[in-house]
């Protein structure tokens, strides 16, 4: 899968899991009926959440973004609904053609991120386990740290 098309799925998932946390707070909130919106919304919003944040990071580093265009790739995923936007942004400028830069035998990366990279899409599998490793633990982290500052509504 390219790095375009992964990208724009996740952008799109995130998208539908803030819409999903918004309904639920809508329920929690507005109509006092339930919060089991917002405790199984949230939970998937903050994988998800996640998920896009790595691998906007990951497609930076593939696609050789400035550190400006990988900052606000991130910063989108705060404020609801911002990362198709930001996907279509980057698909417009060109900063999501061709594929795995990194992922071809004859690659030269530089830099360790480069290189874990290079080692990661060597391993397609490999790859795919350590991306649910890494959105599991910080999914984790998460919990342990707890909700943002007044989301214990």
């Amino acid at each position: 899968m390219s790095p375009r098309t992964l990208y724009r799925r996740i952008a799109l998932a995130e998208v539908v899991s803030w819409a999903l946390l918004l309904s639920g707070m809508f329920l929690k909130y507005v109509t006092t009926t339930t919060d089991l919106g917002v405790k199984v919304f949230g939970m998937i919003h903050g994988v998800v959440f996640i998920a896009f944040c790595l691998l906007t990071v990951l497609v930076s580093v593939n696609q050789r973004w400035t550190c400006r265009q990988t900052m606000l790739g991130l910063a989108s995923a705060v404020p609801p609904f911002l990362t198709v936007w930001f996907e279509r942004r980057m698909e417009r400028a060109g900063a999501l053609e061709g594929g795995w830069r990194l992922g071809h035998a004859d690659a030269r990366p530089e830099g360790r991120v480069e290189r874990v990279l290079h080692l990661l899409l060597a391993r397609p599998v490999v790859a795919v386990a350590v991306g649910l490793v890494a959105v599991t633990a910080l999914t984790g982290l998460a919990l342990v740290v707890g909700p943002p500052v007044g989301g214990q509504g």
